[in-house]
């Protein structure tokens, strides 16, 4: 007992004083060896150093900076702003992040829910910024006086405090999306979605209840194929895993233990769609859906979901004509869409923007109409410019001699600028195989016939065709995280580029942009589909399925954790599993 009490003494040190130095204590007791961990913190040891200010003596030069969102997006900027000139105020629902690529993996207990957390207090006491958290919900955005109105989330009696408003200098909106139903009668009340941690849990739950449910003597053989029917509505990356994690959760684990209704299990995986993984290269989607049949998961494309009961499941099927039948079903996952949150749309409302499906924002994040506010990951998208917009403009910038033509000086004198400015213009050249501009103003007739210069007309036709490679990002969790990182290096360079603009020629303006726009770096993404096989898209259209793949899965997931404490957990629940299975209890 000695042994454990100074465990205990030297465990609570270790957190209580998380400047001590990196240093690793094993202690033998009675056989055992146990380990101690703690790591140096530089930036936090600065901190406790400072002496602690009240509210009233911070500095009134500091700009107040207001987080809405603990999610990918939020999370980023809050752990890469540096600059000590702000004071950040984080305001969410939810006191965590959630590393959300794993709820899959919750919902059949091959990892743990406190194995993907990190608590947003514990990310914020590292930082050199001052950060304060309120656990709330916004209600409304008031751009125009820069304010914010909340309520707490906090289910106990606050004394009538549980609206709150809170003035910001900037404002970054990084809530997140629900989940769109689009308006299907039934889907609120009867199915489960996994968005959050405690949709993960609640599905847990639900799947052994069905099997405990259906292993009662009073039920009927028909009763327990409805009970054992798990219906996917979905075909994306996250209803795809979701139905592979099932799969293996009930072949490898549930029926070892309810071998009596082992042979009664189903589950089916909907897709309005032609293809399942319709975002993935063809090899991928094709490899899918074989797997998926060969492992019996029963997949219907073309079966758009109009209606759900508490039973039964009303699909339109599209390839028969719009003939609607009806599906038995036990527990029903809603995995398709993404829609606004209710004050999103009022605030959309006031810009201007009420007919978008979220919030446009320009190349630097900020929400068109707002140039304190700023919206980042899946509340909000770019709203990049057409070169033919602006195609007049760029002209009158590079015509620096006001000749009405431009030389070949001229042009490249602008060439870098209008890749950065317009992004598309790069993937339109991708697309034809063209090397540079060069290749692409060849096509024109005055350049095609050796001319030296070009007019207005002959730049209006080389660049016509390039919007057409304009595409919106996708809803990920990539994206939210990129423009996070991107937004805090923004904040944390103000003043400098303020005085010494980085970004492209205003071609509209004068001088430079304050900063280059934001560029998202695909980095490839991943399509787990059980039996520890994964189909893997990587940067330069390079393909990997298998259990190689898999492995590859393991290694990423694991180093984007937030925290080490994160990426312990994660690796020793896979372990676990290896050893003993996965949890099959309710807890």
């Amino acid at each position: 007992m000695r042994g454990f009490a100074f465990f205990d003494r030297v465990s609570r040190a270790f957190h209580d004083y998380p400047s001590v130095p990196k240093v690793l204590v094993v202690v033998a007791v009675s056989g055992c060896g146990l380990v101690a961990y703690a790591e140096a913190n530089p930036e936090r040891k600065l901190a406790s150093s400072a002496p602690v200010l009240t509210s009233a003596e911070v500095d009134n030069k500091k700009k107040k900076v207001v987080v809405l969102g603990t999610g990918w997006a939020g999370t980023s900027f809050l752990r890469n702003l540096k600059n000590p000139d702000y004071e950040v105020h984080v305001i969410s629902p939810r006191n965590y992040f959630a590393f959300t690529p794993l709820l899959p993996s919750v919902t059949c207990g091959t990892v743990e829910a406190r194995s993907i957390v990190e608590p947003i207090r514990k990310i914020a006491r590292k930082k050199t910024v001052g950060v304060q958290f309120s656990e709330a919900a916004c209600l409304k955005i008031d751009a125009v006086n820069q304010k914010i109105y909340c309520r707490s989330n906090v289910e106990n009696n606050l004394n009538g405090q549980e609206e709150f408003v809170v003035d910001y200098d900037y404002l970054i909106v990084a809530v997140g999306a629900n989940v769109n139903t689009f308006n299907t009668p039934g889907v609120v009340e009867n199915c489960h979605f996994l968005k959050e941690v405690e949709d993960a849990q609640k599905i847990r739950r639900t799947v052994i209840d069905c099997f405990e449910r259906a292993s009662l003597p009073t039920v009927s053989d028909e009763e327990k194929k409805r009970i054992l029917h798990f219906a996917v509505v979905g075909g994306g990356p996250t209803g795809v895993e979701f139905a592979a994690a099932l799969h293996d959760f009930v072949n490898e684990d549930l029926v070892k233990l309810y071998p009596g209704v082992k042979d009664l299990v189903k589950i089916t995986l909907l897709e309005a769609g032609d293809h399942i993984l319709n975002m993935f290269d063809k090899r991928i989607t094709a490899f899918a859906e074989e797997k998926f049949q060969r492992d019996g998961i029963n997949v219907k494309t073309g079966s758009m979901v109009v209606k759900v009961t508490e039973k039964e499941i009303f699909t339109k099927e599209l390839k028969n004509g719009g003939e609607v039948s009806t599906m038995p079903y036990g527990m029903a996952l809603w995995s398709t869409g993404v829609g606004t949150r209710p004050f999103i749309k009022d605030f959309m409302s006031q810009v201007g923007q009420a007919n978008r499906r979220v919030l446009a924002t320009d190349e630097w994040l900020r929400v068109e109409g707002c140039d304190k506010v700023y919206a980042i990951g899946d509340c909000a998208t770019i709203n990049q410019r057409k070169v033919m917009e602006d195609i007049a403009a760029i002209f009158r910038k590079a015509d620096k001699d006001n000749s009405g033509t431009l030389t070949v000086e001229e042009y490249k004198a602008v060439i870098n600028d209008i890749f950065e400015r317009y992004p598309q213009v790069q993937l339109y050249l991708k697309s034809k195989q063209m090397k540079n501009m060069v290749d692409l103003l060849k096509e024109t007739p005055d350049v095609s016939k050796g001319s030296a210069e070009l007019n207005i007309e002959d730049f209006k036709t080389a660049l016509s065709k390039v919007d057409s490679q304009m595409k919106n990002l996708p809803a990920t969790g990539q994206v939210a995280a990129q423009q996070g990182v991107y937004l805090a290096k923004c904040f944390n360079r103000m003043e400098d580029c303020e005085k010494n603009p980085e970004g492209p020629l205003r071609f509209r303006g004068e001088g430079r942009h304050r900063f280059r726009p934001f560029r998202y770096k695909h980095l490839g993404q991943f399509a787990p589909l059980g039996g520890e096989q994964t189909a893997a898209q990587l940067p330069g259209d390079w393909v990997s399925i298998g259990h190689s793949s898999q492995w590859l899965w393991y290694s990423v997931y694991t180093s984007k954790q937030v925290s080490w404490r994160n990426r312990a957990l994660v690796v020793t629940d896979w372990v676990r599993r290896f050893i003993w299975g996965r949890d099959s209890s309710r807890i």
